[in-house]
């Protein structure tokens, strides 16, 4: 296992952390396969990984419990265990407090060696700061309940450089990837965080398995051409460990086959890719982005519809359905905007997406294209 510099805190962490929202399950998402999970979060440990991740709504709200289950046995010693606080349940001050005791309960542990205010956007952020969230976290910090502070992020750039300057933060957790690189914190925002001494972990470095499963024919003439082996899934993970601002991966893992691999991949003594091999991963995302159906840039102006249709939402099902084949997937989210009125049959075909849209898209004959692919057959 290689280990990395974790930020300024002059700690050394494995270069994979062990990701727990997708543990496997077995009838529901919330009925964790505890027998499995233990299994494979005790090898990732044994095997060098020494980075555990999970929060309060993983797994409906089961992953906290069983990851203390399976950290028993000395398995608490040897790691740092990250969770999150639920902001968005917050409404008033000590209700942090509240919900921090009860994740220590269900880890099983007196303190937490990192604590995130999860999923913070600008709205959250505003929220926490009414509530007086850094009293919390100061007091909790002094109480040795948590010993480092983070948060994890999912809105604009903009947002995200106003949060990091907002605090004395040792950490920050952004969603990156080969094919999201301008997305949210993006590239910009690690280096961002990065040059502030934080140290920057990143989720979803597959964009939820989309990129592992990219092994298509064009693909595989992609990958083949690598000067050495590696599976989709590898090439994605070794991207991102090519560069030194990445301070840990989190992986997802949902079988021991993965964390197998993965556990192998973290191990490779050169995390440097090749100047053909970063063209080689390239020309990945080139192939999907060539799958694109709509240049929507999710810029929102649109969001405004007087009929309440989502349309950025629509494009990212459309692109999604065509660049991920996600076809099954675009019907059922689909037909789930349709129940909330906010489908394409509501168009009033006023024409206000068209004038607002700084790409100058034909917004409604997109949307039409989508609606009779994807809509309720006649």
């Amino acid at each position: 296992m290689q280990y990395r510099n974790f930020g300024k805190l002059g700690l050394k962490v494995s270069a994979l952390g062990f990701g727990c929202m997708r543990l496997p399950t077995l009838e529901n998402p919330g009925q964790i396969d505890e027998a499995k999970a233990t299994r494979m979060l005790r090898y990732a440990i044994d095997h060098g990984v020494n980075y555990i991740d999970t929060a309060w709504p993983y797994h409906q709200e089961n992953s906290e419990t069983i990851v203390g289950k399976a950290l028993g046995q000395g398995y608490r010693e040897r790691v740092f265990l990250a969770t999150k606080s639920p902001v968005w349940r917050i409404t008033k001050h000590a209700e942090y407090g509240e919900y921090l005791d009860k994740q220590l309960a269900k880890l099983k542990t007196d303190h937490l060696d990192f604590y995130l205010l999860h999923a913070m956007n600008a709205k959250r952020w505003e929220n926490c700061r009414q509530t007086r969230v850094f009293d919390f976290l100061e007091r909790a910090k002094a109480q040795g309940k948590i010993k480092h502070i983070g948060f994890s992020f999912h809105d604009q750039l903009s947002v995200f450089k106003e949060i990091a300057d907002g605090y004395d933060w040792d950490f920050c957790q952004i969603q990156y990837n080969y094919m999201n690189e301008e997305y949210q914190a993006g590239r910009a925002g690690l280096h961002y965080a990065a040059a502030k001494g934080l140290a920057v972990v990143i989720m979803e470095p597959l964009l939820g398995g989309r990129l592992a499963r990219a092994d298509s024919g064009p693909f595989r003439e992609i990958w083949a051409k690598a000067p050495r082996e590696g599976s989709p899934a590898a090439w994605a993970l070794r991207w991102l460990w090519h560069q030194p601002e990445v301070s840990l991966v989190l992986s997802g893992m949902s079988t021991m086959a993965q964390v197998e691999e993965n556990v192998r991949l973290a191990g490779e003594t050169d995390h440097t890719l090749s100047p053909s091999e970063m063209e080689m991963v390239q020309r990945a995302k080139e192939h999907f982005l060539a799958q694109t159906k709509v240049a929507c840039t999710g810029c929102k102006y649109c969001a405004d519809c007087p009929a309440g249709i989502r349309i950025d939402e629509i494009f990212d099902l459309y692109n999604s359905a065509y660049m991920y084949g996600e076809r099954e997937e675009a019907r059922r989210d689909y037909s789930s905007l349709a129940a909330r009125e906010r489908d394409f049959s509501r168009c009033q075909d006023c024409g206000l997406c068209e004038e607002v849209c700084p790409q100058n898209l034909p917004v409604r004959a997109h949307l039409g294209d989508f609606h009779r692919e994807f809509g309720p057959k006649n």
